[in-house]
């Protein structure tokens, strides 16, 4: 999936229909892998988690330093919570799979393949990563429509962003501040507070947005860009003033709708309950998709 600036660097991954939860470390440039669900996948076991676990104790018995570097690094889990998992790089993944017989080794070995080398070319051809995106979107079911305005607010999104810090301010604590001012200001709630409305955890809100809201947070982050490039803010009181302008823009586009429909915008609904695009868009559910940075 798409990764937003105010989202963590875990992904899902998708093999034969089938979740993976993965992490990329920018630094080393390496993928790291959930080893409970390469292991659910290789074994089709009810329960993975205690396969691993016993698997885990004879390869220690054996000396293997499969578990002696095995990495444990935060991902969500079904209740949307992060918990610390097991993970494998690639190349340790490969390893685990001689451990495990399975039908299924050698496709998952050249789905691994596959998805580095994506994350390869992606690097060299940002465009791919828009491509990618949009097809894992077309597997979990959202809507052509849906599709097309998210992959819209990615883009308004890093225009904003990449404005911001051409100011010199910093991702974290910065642009968390100023999200929330534009949400606070446009939606009348913070990320944590519309996340909490729509009854989410650590799901990315931006996937849990009807089309009406997505569109609104768009025109509150175009007109916010829009804003700090006509003023040239020199301090960060400036940049709050102009992320309060630019959300107000969509406020007001958001009351006059209302007014005119009789309905709400922002609405409690998710990705679990279709998140309202049952009329908007008619997608199907998505589950889960980390984001908080």
């Amino acid at each position: 999936m798409l990764v937003d600036e105010e989202e963590t660097k875990t992904q899902i991954k998708l093999f034969e229909e089938q979740k993976v939860r993965t992490v990329w470390d920018s630094e080393k440039e390496e993928w790291y892998f959930s080893v409970v669900d390469v292991v659910g996948i290789l074994t089709e076991s009810e329960n993975p988690r205690n396969y691993w676990k016993v698997l885990k104790h004879r390869l220690s018995e054996e000396g293997s330093q499969l578990v002696t570097n095995c990495n444990q690094l935060k991902m969500p889990a079904a209740d949307g919570k992060m918990y610390k998992t097991d993970c494998m790089t690639t190349e340790q993944v490969f390893r685990l799979i001689q451990s495990i017989p399975s039908p299924k080794a050698e496709p998952f070995r050249l789905w691994m393949a596959q998805v580095a080398k994506e994350r390869l070319d992606e690097m060299q051809d940002p465009e791919q990563g828009i491509q990618r995106a949009l097809q894992e979107y077309r597997a979990l079911g959202y809507s052509e429509n849906w599709i097309n305005q998210r992959l819209k607010s990615v883009e308004i999104r890093k225009d904003l962003t990449d404005e911001w810090k051409k100011h010199g301010l910093k991702e974290g604590v910065q642009f968390a501040t100023l999200t929330d001012i534009i949400y606070k200001t446009w939606a009348g709630k913070t990320a944590k507070e519309y996340k909490e409305f729509k009854g989410l955890k650590k799901e990315n809100l931006r996937d849990n947005m009807t089309n009406k809201e997505l569109v609104l947070n768009m025109l509150a982050e175009l007109s916010t860009k829009e804003i700090s490039e006509s003023k040239n803010p020199q301090s960060f009181g400036e940049h709050i003033q102009n992320a309060v302008d630019g959300a107000t823009i969509a406020k007001n586009a958001r009351v006059e709708l209302e007014q005119k429909t009789g309905k709400k915008v922002v609405t409690p609904l998710n990705a679990k309950d279709g998140i309202g695009l049952i009329q908007d868009t008619k997608m199907s559910v998505l589950e889960e998709d980390e984001e908080s940075k």
